[in-house]
């Protein structure tokens, strides 16, 4: 016995087009973040070549934005699995992007004779997100484990 053949509405075409669209636009975004790493790892290296004060701070400021990069791809890795969503990278790229803040400011102001107050109020925020962030993130795992 034949079953009869199922039509989808347009309604249906166009969630599986947008679906099928958004996909491709997130594996565009991995590429894409993929190379934004590549580029900013061979500058970091480059900042290696030719050792001085400014080139360390560039080089470390270049490494923890690619560390920023690949918790970035890491995210939409775990999208383009199906894997649940989770607080956990969104909250390290925070703690990542304020120690980034902290090193490059304080490494700025040690070259300076004279530092102004407020780089070390922008300091003192920036340690504050860390703390809120690493709170929330233990949070995060806590409520994670209860589940």
């Amino acid at each position: 016995m034949m079953k009869p053949k199922k039509t989808l509405s347009s309604a249906d075409i166009f969630r599986k087009f947008l679906l099928k669209a958004d996909i491709l636009f997130h594996v565009i975004a991995a590429i894409l973040l993929l190379i934004a790493c590549g580029f900013m790892l061979f500058y970091a290296f480059l900042n290696i070549l030719e050792p001085s004060r400014y080139s360390v701070i560039a080089l470390v400021n270049d490494v923890l934005l690619a560390l920023i990069i690949l918790e970035l791809l890491w995210t939409v890795i775990r999208f383009l699995k199906r894997q649940k969503f989770s607080l956990s990278p969104f909250l390290a790229i925070g703690i990542i992007a304020a120690v980034r803040r902290i090193l490059l400011i304080e490494a700025q102001t040690s070259l300076m004779e004279h530092v102004a107050v407020e780089k070390l109020y922008e300091i003192g925020l920036s340690a504050v997100v860390v703390i809120i962030l690493m709170i929330a993130y233990y949070l995060s795992v806590k409520a994670h484990r209860l589940e």
